[in-house]
């Protein structure tokens, strides 16, 4: 019968793990290029603990096998900053000390880099972009051109194994040097998270469900226990 607590136990724990990462998601629902995170969960059998026979009647726990980023792109919002960029497309920002990110509202630095709203330098063609004073034109392909000058080009890579990237704060990385992306770049354009806020909200309230359900297996086994326990005292 303690086998039983155990089993319930793990399911609320995963589904406790469940809600942290739908929580977090929600929060960043309305931050630009967020990316939601999914989680897996995997079965094994309680005689993988204890060594005992294995049995096919369920007796099995579930454990929180990973997380993995849902990189599908988020609508674009059309601002007509000059500044703004987003990506149509599989792609990243390429960002000084090997960072990246979707979020394109950039801005100029007091020396007028190219930079994050973080302070992060945005790299071009061979290094952080700084652009002289004028009328900034960023072309599908990157280009950035300063009144009809192209100055330099946004470095855009994208990556065979999406899941070699790794979250550093808000940005990405990860040990693949990424490949030239073909993604279009649209000035005055933002992307937007790709949170799907009622379907993370279904998905709370599910989970929600299912850790109370495990809850009150495991006070039923518990109270079945000390039943029993106090049976066998008076015997």
């Amino acid at each position: 019968m303690y086998k039983g607590i155990y089993i319930a136990l793990s399911g609320a724990v995963t589904n406790q793990s469940q809600m942290d990462v739908i929580s977090h998601n929600l929060a960043n629902a309305q931050t630009l290029g967020y990316k939601k995170e999914k989680i897996s969960f995997s079965d094994f059998l309680l005689s993988q603990l204890n060594g005992g026979p294995e049995f096919s009647d369920g007796r099995t726990m579930s454990t929180l096998s990973g997380s993995v980023t849902d990189l599908s792109s988020g609508n674009l919002i059309r601002t007509g900053n000059p500044l703004d960029v987003a990506l149509d497309g599989p792609g990243f920002l390429s960002l000084e000390g090997g960072q990246y990110t979707r979020r394109g509202d950039l801005t100029l630095s007091p020396d007028r880099y190219l930079v994050t709203q973080t302070g992060r330098k945005v790299l071009g063609s061979s290094g952080p972009i700084q652009l002289p004073q004028g009328k900034v034109e960023i072309g599908t392909d990157g280009g950035i051109s300063v009144d009809g000058v192209q100055v330099d080009k946004i470095k855009v890579v994208d990556f065979k194994d999406p899941g070699s990237l790794s979250r550093a704060g808000e940005y990405f990385v990860t040990t693949d040097a990424g490949t030239p992306s073909k993604a279009g770049v649209k000035q005055g354009y933002l992307e937007a998270s790709n949170v799907d806020v009622i379907g993370e909200m279904v998905g709370m309230i599910t989970a929600l469900r299912e850790y109370e359900t495990f809850e009150k297996a495991v006070h039923a086994f518990d109270d079945s226990m000390g039943k029993v326990t106090n049976d066998l005292a008076k015997i």
